[in-house]
């Protein structure tokens, strides 16, 4: 029976990610996110009153025509982590294939959370179900997948490996090689080995930071950039926040607990910092130290700014939303004027967290930064490390796994370009055994 890879979405762009992998006639989807640069440009869009086929054509969501009348029976839906560029678009499109969903306890949770906004009555008819890391699940007498532990920006990140008679298939987005992670464990080197033993006939994987010729930092250096920069200004008569994303609960963890240190009260403010904050803790991967508050978007934050600003702002750490400079966003409402919280001279703002390559975030962010500066805010920015593989990562991977074929995915045609030039590097050859992608193409593999 043949064996056929098509690329959905995430191979024109950094989003959208959804890769549909054949056997026969039974079919296994890996994610199903969102392009949130997108929505953006839409200001006036509201995604959960949209419908998929305006997102489709906002180019929002993964435009899934390719796996129409291909009579496919899809087995299983299988995420690999909770960002929304991986699973936001489950509530728009898997009820199409009325297929049940897999993912890590925490993948999972995020996505129902997701789906409980009574309000738009966001549902889906498919079945959740957590599976853990070194689990397997049968989907039919031919194929099984899996989930194998790695390290991301997101705690419980996966690969998916969907077993079948010609070999594995290894959807390796996203991933990086931590052997020092701040929350868990280092990836599970052992099963990745054992999955190149067993043979790989194809690997998916993130092509985002292939030309980066370096090994891409552990987590454990962020902590050690933000302690240096906490610790090493003079900030302790002056306005402190610190914005990362919502989603990092290891740099969450590192951010609350130099607060403490400092003599800091901590607030955490936002409405997606408090969702995936209080997962986290539903979940045991963090425990808030006493003290440390947790804040809701809305009146909830505006209230809160305003106790910041009577008690004093040098009193307290805010941990904001707003990091991409997003409108509506906390910072970005600060830096507008929109709460109690004044930014005056020498308050620190400081950026845990890199701009995400599109157009629209470093426009947003630009804008941002500068009516931070005029208002005389001393911007601090770098305290980050990417949560994505650059070369080396990708050079260990390959020599792991040794795949027939691969399929770099999650970026551009450049940074699929890249990817390939890697792989021609160490043997592999450009449209014999690494594919450059569309959206929408398919490839059926030589078996």
């Amino acid at each position: 029976m043949e064996l056929e890879i098509f690329a959905v979405g995430g191979y024109n762009e950094v989003g959208r990610n959804m890769t549909c992998v054949r056997y026969g006639r039974e079919a296994v989807i890996f994610d199903m996110g969102i392009h949130l640069d997108r929505l953006q440009i839409h200001e006036d869009a509201v995604f959960e009153e949209l419908s998929p086929d305006d997102l489709i054509k906002m180019h929002a969501i993964p435009d899934d025509d390719v796996l129409k009348h291909k009579g496919l029976q899809v087995k299983a839906i299988v995420l690999g982590h909770g960002h929304l560029d991986h699973i936001g678009a489950v509530v728009k499109l898997a009820s199409k294939y009325k297929a049940p969903i897999f993912g890590s306890p925490y993948t999972c949770a995020i996505l129902e959370q997701g789906l409980e906004d009574k309000r738009h009555g966001a549902r889906i008819p498919n079945k959740v179900i957590p599976l853990r890391p070194g689990q397997e699940r049968n989907l039919s007498k031919d194929l099984t997948i899996e989930l194998v532990h790695v390290t991301h920006s997101i705690a419980q990140a996966c690969l998916g490996v969907l077993h079948t008679p010609k070999g594995a298939v290894v959807y390796a987005l996203d991933y990086k090689f931590d052997n020092t992670p701040v929350i868990g464990n280092k990836p599970d080197y052992d099963r990745i080995r054992s999955l190149g033993d067993e043979g790989v006939k194809a690997l998916i994987v993130e092509s985002i930071r292939a030309d980066e010729e370096t090994k891409t930092p552990s987590e454990a250096i962020a902590r050690d950039m933000l302690k240096d920069y906490l610790f090493g200004l003079g900030n302790d008569r002056h306005g402190l926040i610190v914005s990362t994303f919502s989603s990092h609960t290891a740099r969450i963890k590192s951010i609350v607990e130099f607060g403490q240190q400092m003599g800091r009260r901590v607030m955490l403010v936002g409405r997606s910092v408090e969702k995936y904050t209080a997962i986290a803790q539903e979940h045991g991967l963090l425990k808030l130290p006493k003290g440390v508050e947790l804040v809701g978007g809305g009146r909830e934050a505006e209230n809160a700014m305003k106790h910041v600003t009577k008690e004093g702002k040098e009193e307290f750490l805010v941990v904001a939303t707003g990091h991409q400079g997003e409108p509506g966003s906390l910072l970005s409402k600060i830096a507008d004027g929109k709460t109690a919280y004044r930014v005056e001279k020498n308050d620190h703002v400081i950026f845990s967290a890199d701009v995400i390559p599109n157009p629209t975030n470093r426009a947003n962010r630009y804008v941002l930064e500068t009516k931070l500066k005029g208002q005389g805010a001393r911007l601090i920015k770098g305290a980050h490390v990417s949560g994505h593989a650059s070369r080396e990562d990708h050079r260990e991977l390959l020599a792991m796994l040794e795949p027939e074929n691969i399929f770099p995915a999650h970026g551009n045609l450049d940074m699929q370009s890249n990817f390939a030039e890697l792989a021609e590097n160490h043997g592999w050859k450009l449209n014999d055994s690494v594919f450059l992608s569309r959206n929408g193409a398919s490839r059926v593999l030589k078996v």
